[in-house]
């Protein structure tokens, strides 16, 4: 055996010395992001109800729907599309007849622009509804129910009840007085 050893470098010493460290580091990071993880899942399991901000019963016609906002916050980004907000609704059980559940912020003008299609089970349904920056704070969030038989009905809900986070978002926006 040699008697000279060649010098380590700079890059090998400090992993020799910090690699310890850095391993439990990376065992850290995820247990730091389990919280918010196990609260997603449990919400999409449906074990803590439909979503953080259930807004009661709302009836149209001879159907009603249990609404939530998912997230309690503001609208979220998609990029060049808009603003999105996440809503969950659950049929009554008697609504074994709904074809179709709209949302959309502002009265619709017709079936064709009824807004957001709801999709999942009847139980657990969940729609994304596009919130305009221009949008008045006082606006009104719009269910549309569509029956096999072709009828349809309408309800709706203050937005200011439905997600006061969207209100305080659009004033701030600066949306249409």
């Amino acid at each position: 055996m040699s008697k000279h050893t060649l010098p380590q470098s700079p890059v090998r010493r400090f992993w020799l010395k910090w690699r310890f460290h850095l391993n439990i580091l990376l065992v850290l990071i995820p247990l730091g992001l389990m919280p918010k993880y196990l609260h997603e899942a449990s919400m999409n399991r449906g074990e803590i109800g439909l979503g953080e901000r259930e807004l009661g019963e709302l009836k149209a016609g001879p159907w009603s729907v249990r609404i939530a906002e998912r997230f309690d916050e503001a609208p979220r980004s998609d990029g060049p599309a808009g603003y999105f907000k996440q809503f969950e609704i659950a049929l009554c059980e008697q609504c074994t007849d709904v074809k179709a559940v709209y949302l959309r912020v502002g009265k619709p003008r017709s079936l064709r622009a009824a807004g957001a299609l709801f999709s999942g089970t009847p139980y657990r349904m969940t729609g994304e509804v596009h919130v305009p920056q221009k949008a008045r704070p006082d606006a009104d969030l719009w269910l549309t129910f569509e029956g096999w038989d072709g009828q349809t009905h309408q309800a709706s809900i203050p937005l200011a009840k439905a997600s006061p986070a969207t209100v305080a978002w659009l004033e701030q926006q600066g949306g249409k007085q």
